[in-house]
């Protein structure tokens, strides 16, 4: 095993071998990740340990020369500890490979994505959107690109203020999001939606690789007192920007439980588990505000939808489930 790839290292693999179309492939790179490698060869595996789960984030992002070994590998370096592999946010392709070394897949939600290229905000569709947007500016909102050293401060404040919104005892979210901050957030970017001189919201932007290249809106906040329609106006200024530079993919990142769909299931999936997911769709907004978020992410009429997939080494289990959850922070 690779001893300790280096950030740098697991930021070339996710750059150079996106042939899974991984949207969320930077969340790889987010500090307290851990990381499999095999020696001589490329590739990792980036995962985090959970009780006696190792939870794996995607496939392995390596050449096809070495994906197969980086599964099997992975595989028998959790056996060695007494864990068992759960992976979430594969990828179709991701999926059927691991399908064929002995894992259950089963949906479990998807990525969405706009193509900039004609999308406009005219028309009678869009118009509540376009108010939202007109009032908050009318109450004061300037939205601007920002260096984040200059902000961190202000954005901590804000990360403060905003969790209570998520219920007591509520923890932010890891692992599955993205983050500010750190070695690699030079490679991120950071619009603020400002009144007077006080941060009311931003939203952190992500690079995408892959055959839709672009960005995604990754993390978001606000303040909870805040104005409406200040996510939407930040959204908006950031996708004009992208669209000027000649970006052509704006992606919004995974929702859990949604877009799901029988012909979308590969056959070494578990119906029981189809079941679960489904049920949590319908009633699990205690879980995960799953059809806030999607609500959200339909306003910027979505082009693409990608089913992404939960893996299972053994059998699906609702254990498992909960301890990527954990993993996550979650719960």
């Amino acid at each position: 095993m690779r001893e300790h790839p280096s950030l740098d290292y697991v930021l070339e693999m996710i750059s150079i071998h996106a042939e899974s179309d991984n949207p969320s492939s930077f969340l790889a790179v987010n500090e307290g990740n851990s990381y499999f490698a095999l020696p001589g060869r490329d590739g990792v595996i980036v995962y985090r340990p959970a009780g006696r789960y190792l939870v794996q984030f995607g496939g392995p992002f390596a050449p096809a020369s070495s994906y197969a070994d980086l599964v099997d590998g992975f595989a028998e370096f959790a056996r060695r500890q007494r864990r068992t592999v759960v992976g979430i946010q594969l990828q179709h392709r991701d999926a059927l490979i691991h399908a064929r070394h002995g894992y259950t897949l089963n949906q479990v939600g998807a990525s969405y994505a706009v193509d900039l290229e004609g999308f406009t905000l005219a028309g009678s569709r869009h118009m509540q959107l376009r108010n939202k947007i007109s009032r908050a500016h009318r109450g004061g909102l300037t939205v601007l690109e920002a260096p984040y050293d200059e902000w961190a401060g202000a954005v901590a404040d804000v990360d403060r203020r905003w969790l209570p919104l998520k219920g007591e005892g509520a923890k932010p979210l890891e692992y599955l999001v993205g983050q500010t901050g750190g070695p690699m957030q030079r490679h991120r970017r950071l619009f603020v939606a400002v009144v007077g001189s006080e941060l009311v919201g931003y939203v952190s932007y992500s690079p995408v690789y892959g055959s839709r290249p672009g960005w995604m809106h990754d993390l978001s906040r606000r303040l909870p007192d805040g104005q409406t329609g200040v996510m939407e106006a930040v959204n908006k200024a950031a996708l004009e920007t992208f669209r000027e530079e000649g970006t052509r993919w704006l992606h919004f990142g995974f929702t859990p439980f949604t877009s799901l769909a029988d012909e979308r299931e590969i056959d070494n999936h578990s119906p029981g588990f189809s079941w679960l997911m489904r049920h949590l769709w319908s009633r699990g907004g205690v879980v995960y505000p799953a059809a806030t978020q999607l609500a959200y992410k339909q306003k910027w009429d979505q082009s693409v939808i990608t089913t992404e997939y939960v893996a299972f080494s053994g059998k699906p289990s609702i254990e498992a489930f909960v301890f990527v959850w954990r993993a996550a922070n979650g719960v």
